[in-house]
């Protein structure tokens, strides 16, 4: 077969990859077939009938989306016999679709505000329509050049516009059966939320089960609304609003990296935000995160000006007075008594910035990313392998046969990393295994779902190991050559065997077994962990024990397989890069290791300093005196609130008013992502962009500036940057990962640099440990230890593990409209052991209040076959959409419910009003 083919079209010869149709070809070489259905990267359709072309030597038009690319091809796609095809296909399109002003010759002088001189109905205005001079029919019309006149009786369909739902509205009365959004759904996303329906003798599209999106398993993606060619599906908000500048960046609400283009309006808001299609991180795909979260740059109530707190209230001020305090403040806390936390919102460019400033400035190692709470997602990885980072990229996913996810819930928190898994899925050329004791979206497409106590995943993983082992999985030419540490392995592994492993963890043994040969026949695999509920004393072990099976079946060095930890903030990795992390300095270099006297880095203090986990609790302590936030974040709960309450000084960057800056003696504003220039790096190490789209609100200051500022003042030298480039320059002199990483060619890849880039003429790095380990530095195994299960108080004797998924299919979902929104109202299930039941006195769909240590809320009683101990109860996702929908938080998604195993007792009300009888209180 010839690596290209050699075709014409419309008299232009091109070259065509083997595989490709006639209209692919022809857009890679910049030539217009006018299309409808057609979408890169879904599977040829034929629906439109738009993209019909002659063929020299056939017989008919062909679509050009579904018709193979052939060498030696001549092909028209501009004939008259293919002109007057289109008009006619248009015709039938027109004649459902409101069209005055797509046949309008007038239309260019024409406003939304005008008479139409046609004396047509409103519904049949392109003016009037959200999707008004973004619409791909109204381009296809003016390409055709169809007439004023057509033959065709126009029949306006008359359905209600569906805006109940969250985030976004469907009015199909514009909808031109397409099927993009359905295949979209479908073919990208592994989702049947939408589907065609049969309306009234029309096929159209429909919600695939009931009447809400809420209950027929959307997640609210909005890839439907960004394939629509029409204006069928747009966004709730700013869905008139017309863009005059659209700019590309880098998400900023999950580690990811998905480069996103920013609409901005007229006034300078954001008004949209949609996948970039060229970019590798994210393919065009977001999630409603990234889709529907960007608002927040926009709101009312930015702070806008510097503030600081006099007689116990918060009042505005200059830049000079706050810079000129913090200059003659900070210095008090020099030498240990400062700690420096920033959000991983921050840039890397920042971040550098922040580090430096604690350690040469504040002479402190106080300084971490406020999202590091589980330092064992990284730290593992560079103790075993030598770096601290994903071993491969997200993308090549969908190459991998086997995925074991441990205790993520990845669909929600990273939500494009589960696409190329349920891709693969349904090619049928992967399986998914879940560790995990929540119910989470991934486990409806899991082959196998291991439901262990939660606690004990580290003997679970331990034991898939003695699985491999005892059955000759394991991968001995790469053991020996790449690792060391395997007779430790050898030593201990026996003790894990499944039937052991079953009785700590309450997982089958038999399903032990089935999950490690699918890790260890079908190569190959990948592990994504995310240490979700893995109490802290473990979570070294569980990375260790995925370490443990990557290496022994030799899942390490190519496309599909390696370790992917799922850290949660946006610039996480980019932040311990550069060393903002207590015990390392940029390019991961141990603080220990470095000599004072002469070293590339300025000042360090000797000691490492304390991280997001001691910070807060040093303060009560009396250790540190001074604490500097940058950002707000899920991580700053009531215990670091009511520590930081008890510090000397308080200082807070901030976006918005929030308990934090309550508390805070100076605040200053912080502009959004999107609002300064620098970088984010990804969870696959993936260094991209982040690009100024909109002016910073107000007198917001980005950190580098706020830090320069100060140490000017302080006759500190190395802080003299003018823009986030030089900052970039400084940072790959001395990380030799970032060594080819400069400004401009950030800016002009598509898809940003994979670290490690050593040189500027490295094209970046997809897969670590391609070439194996070397032998100065091998990999290391580190034998499994054995922990007891986590106990329980007897105040909460039982564990409510919650759970969350997009559709419940054998469920009869009850869905009201409530202040104008659609919303689940279901009466909660809460399932559990049955024994446990009995010793409770509770029978089956009784009423029952669950009582945590955080909350108490009423359920209905369900008695199952699950583990003792254990309570659980599922809500649909499309629950939560409705909350972040209908929010008042200034930033709902920075704060989107996780879904935490917390402690719990059960206890029966006083009535139940389904019965109006009082229950009898158990023992």
């Amino acid at each position: 077969m010839p690596d290209n083919y050699s075709l014409t079209i419309d008299g232009i010869q091109i070259t065509a990859k083997p595989g490709q149709t006639v209209i692919q070809a022809a857009m890679d070489a910049g030539i217009y077939v006018p299309y409808l259905c057609y979408w890169p990267g879904m599977k040829p359709y034929g629906a439109c009938r738009m993209c019909v072309v002659e063929v020299e030597g056939q017989r008919g038009t062909p679509a050009s989306c579904t018709l193979p690319a052939a060498d030696g091809m001549v092909v028209k796609s501009v004939s008259p016999q293919v002109d007057q095809l289109r008009e006619g296909i248009l015709e039938l399109l027109l004649s459902e679709h409101p069209h005055g002003c797509l046949t309008c010759h007038r239309i260019e002088l024409c406003g939304p505000q005008d008479i139409c001189l046609r004396h047509v109905r409103v519904t049949d205005r392109c003016v009037v329509c959200p999707k008004n001079e973004r619409c791909e029919l109204k381009d296809t019309v003016r390409y055709v050049n169809m007439n004023l006149e057509t033959p065709l009786a126009y029949n306006y369909r008359n359905l209600p516009v569906e805006t109940k739902d969250p985030f976004y509205d469907r009015d199909y009365n514009l909808c031109i059966v397409c099927a993009r959004c359905v295949r979209a759904c479908d073919e990208i996303r592994g989702d049947e939320a939408i589907a065609m329906v049969d309306r009234s003798g029309t096929a159209l599209v429909g919600t695939s089960r009931g009447s809400s999106l809420l209950e027929s398993g959307c997640e609210f993606c909005g890839s439907c609304i960004d394939v629509c060619p029409v204006g069928a599906l747009v966004e709730s908000k700013y869905k008139w609003e017309k863009a005059v500048e659209t700019i590309t960046s880098t998400c900023t609400h999950c580690p990811v990296g998905c480069q996103v283009d920013l609409e901005v309006d007229a006034r300078g808001r954001v008004i949209r935000s949609l996948g970039d299609w060229t970019a590798p991180a994210n393919k065009g795909q977001l999630c409603f995160k990234g889709k529907f979260g960007m608002d927040f740059m926009n709101h009312r109530n930015r702070l806008k000006s510097p503030l600081i707190r006099r007689h116990g209230v918060l009042e505005e001020t200059t830049w000079e007075e706050v810079l000129d305090l913090l200059t003659d403040r900070l210095p008090d806390y020099a030498g240990g008594k400062y700690g420096l936390l920033i959000n991983p919102r921050a840039t890397t460019e920042n971040a550098y910035l922040a580090q430096k400033f604690a350690r040469q400035v504040m002479d402190t190692n106080n300084v971490d990313v406020v999202s590091n709470t589980t330092p064992s997602l990284l730290n593992v990885l560079g103790k075993s392998l030598g770096t601290p980072g994903s071993t491969g990229t997200i993308q090549e996913l969908d190459q991998a046969q086997t995925v074991l996810i441990v205790n993520s819930n990845t669909t929600e928190d990273h939500n494009i990393v589960a696409l190329p898994i349920k891709q693969g899925i349904k090619a049928g050329s992967l399986q998914l295994i879940i560790i995990d004791p929540r119910e989470v979206e991934l486990t409806r497409h899991a082959a196998i779902w291991l439901r262990p106590y939660p606690g004990t995943e580290s003997a679970l993983i331990a034991g898939l190991l003695n699985v491999i082992l005892e059955e000759g999985l394991h991968n001995e030419r790469f053991i020996r050559e790449n690792s060391e540490g395997w007779e430790s392995i050898e030593n201990v592994i026996g003790t894990f065997n499944p039937s052991h492993v079953g009785d700590i963890t309450g997982v089958p043994a038999d399903q032990i077994v089935a999950a490690a040969r699918l890790i260890g026949q079908r190569d190959p695999a990948a592990f994504i962990y995310g240490l979700d509920n893995v109490p802290d004393q473990q979570q070294d072990d569980v990375v260790q024990g995925l370490v443990n099976l990557a290496l022994a079946t030799g899942n390490i060095g190519k496309p599909g397989s390696g370790l992917f930890p799922m850290f949660k903030g946006a610039n996480h990795q980019g932040a311990w890069d550069v060393g903002c992390n207590p015990s390392f300095l940029p390019g991961h270099r141990a603080i220990d290791s470095v000599d004072n006297s002469h070293n590339k880095y300025g000042h360090v203090p000797n000691a490492p300093g304390l991280g997001t986990n001691h910070i807060f609790q040093a303060i009560l302590d009396g250790e540190i005196a001074a604490i500097h936030i940058v950002g707000d974040d899920p991580s700053i709960d009531d215990f670091a609130l009511h520590a930081i309450s008890k510090a000397e000084i308080v200082v807070v960057h901030e976006m918005f008013p929030s308990k934090l800056t309550e508390l805070a003696d100076i605040v200053l504003p912080l502009p959004a992502f999107s609002e300064q220039a620098g970088t984010y790096t990804s969870l696959d190490r993936r260094i991209q962009a982040v690009r100024q789209v909109i002016p910073p609100k107000g007198e917001a200051q980005p950190l580098h500036w706020v830090l320069r500022e100060i140490a000017t003042r302080m006759n500190i030298d190395g802080f003299a940057f003018t823009d986030s480039a030089e900052i970039l320059n400084e940072i790959a002199s001395i990380v030799p990962s970032y060594g080819g990483i400069t400004h401009q060619r950030v800016q002009s890849t598509t898809g940003g640099l994979q670290w490690p880039c050593p040189s500027t003429n490295h094209p970046g790095t997809s897969t670590l440990y391609s070439e194996g380990f070397s032998t100065d530095e091998k990999a290391k195994f580190v034998a499994p230890r054995e922990h007891a299960t986590p106990a329980i108080s007897q105040d909460f004797p039982l564990l409510f593990v919650p759970g969350r998924v997009l559709v419940k299919p054998n469920e009869d979902i009850t869905i009201m409209e409530i202040q104008g929104h659609n919303q689940i109202v279901n009466e909660d299930i809460l399932e559990l052991n049955a024994d446990d039941a009995q010793g409770l006195g509770v029978r089956d769909g009784e009423l029952l209040e669950l009582i945590t240590p955080v909350n108490r809320k009423l359920y209905r009683a369900k008695l199952n076959g699950g583990l003792s101990g254990i309570v659980t109860s599922t809500t649909l996702f499309g629950e939560l959409a409705t909350k972040l929908d209908t929010s008042e938080e200034f930033d709902p998604m920075l704060r989107v419910p996780r879904l935490d195993v917390i402690p719990a007792r059960v206890s029966k009300p006083d009535r139940d009003p389904q019965t109006s009888q009082e229950p009898k209180m158990s023992a």
